[in-house]
């Protein structure tokens, strides 16, 4: 039996109120564009339900579960605090569920602000229905899991093709996750808010009759 491993990383500042309110702000459309599409995790890591202007943002927790094995999917939920975001590697197995109704009811009565999982969830309707407590998942199955002993916690994963360290910033909607290194937040911020304001210029321009050419400046055929 090997027991699950628990990382203790150095404690990161977290985002000033203010920057993780403009990140609120943000659509993962914007945080894409800006970061050329290198924060975006795999596309097929969907929301449960459509979030209807419900998003998923928070600093994340971090675990990587062994095939069958929701250790550390346990764990993680349990040091996560309110409004982090618990992200789960399971390797893209849809074997076997890494969390169902019971642990994401414990995550969601701590407060945590969702949960990302690059493998399967189950218990698919209840979740689907908490809109304060986003999901993200791979898949679902019914099937659960053989053990609870293994894996590691808030260690470097990669989750959906992209790299997740304990405190980076996780941002979600219905288009997508993005993981924005902790480190790079604030930049990326700068860089988000001037896009989305350009991009609202463009929607102005649009509705009041200028013609696509003119607003995007291309060049007439």
């Amino acid at each position: 039996m090997m027991a699950t491993r628990i990382s203790l990383p150095p404690e990161a500042a977290p985002l000033p109120r203010e920057a993780l309110q403009a990140w609120s702000e943000i659509p993962t459309t914007i945080a894409s564009d800006v970061s050329g599409g290198r924060l975006l995790m795999d596309a097929k890591i969907r929301p449960l339900r459509p979030q209807g202007g419900t998003r998923l943002l928070g600093p994340a927790v971090t675990a990587w579960c062994e095939p069958a094995d929701i250790g550390a999917a346990i764990h993680a939920i349990e040091i996560a605090r309110p409004g982090d975001v618990v992200v789960i590697d399971a390797d893209g197995s849809l074997l076997t569920a890494v969390v169902g109704e019971h642990l994401c009811g414990v995550a969601r009565r701590k407060g945590i602000a969702g949960l990302v999982a690059n493998g399967a969830v189950r218990d698919v309707a209840a979740l689907a229905v908490w809109t304060d407590f986003p999901v993200f998942a791979l898949g679902s199955t019914a099937r659960g899991p053989v053990s609870i002993e293994r894996g590691s916690v808030n260690g470097s994963i990669i989750c959906g093709g992209i790299a997740v360290r304990p405190h980076d910033l996780v941002l979600g909607d219905d288009d997508g996750v993005i993981v924005i290194p902790r480190e790079d937040a604030e930049t990326w911020l700068s860089r988000a808010r001037e896009k989305l304001a350009l991009e609202q210029e463009w929607d102005r321009r649009l509705s009041a009759g200028e013609s696509m050419l003119q607003v995007f400046g291309i060049a007439e055929p």
